[in-house]
């Protein structure tokens, strides 16, 4: 990628130092009315691009900051929802915990009569 920037912006160079040797005339710029400036063309296009590049840098700040402020406000909604799932982890930890000792336990008593009843209730049939 640094090769393919690399190539665009010697074109762009190579065009502009080509379009200097060729308008060396001047030109007016009328900034507000009663104040003139005269400068070669070349140099008027030369504080134009760099106005521009400027404007697109600050603008690219600006929209960099636009996003980081997005994205912390993203962040800490994800905080509050985490703390909130984590809240409510603890609570139903602590309601299985209070349900446990009223389960009755697991016998395997119980398991062997259940299927001592089945098999006497097949051979009956």
């Amino acid at each position: 990628m640094k090769q393919v920037n690399f190539a665009i912006i010697f074109i762009l160079c190579l065009a502009f130092a080509l379009f200097s040797i060729e308008n060396t005339e001047l030109g007016t710029i009328h900034i507000i009315p009663g104040v003139e400036i005269q400068a070669p063309i070349s140099v008027e296009l030369l504080i134009t691009l760099g106005l521009g590049g400027v404007l697109a840098w600050l603008f690219s700040i600006w929209t960099h900051l636009v996003r980081l402020m997005s994205s912390g406000q993203k962040v800490r909604q994800k905080d509050a929802q985490i703390q909130e799932l984590e809240c409510k982890i603890e609570e139903y930890q602590t309601q299985i915990k209070s349900l446990q000792p009223s389960l009755p336990p697991a016998n395997d008593s119980l398991i062997q009569k259940g299927e001592a009843d089945t098999k006497v209730s097949l051979t009956n049939s």
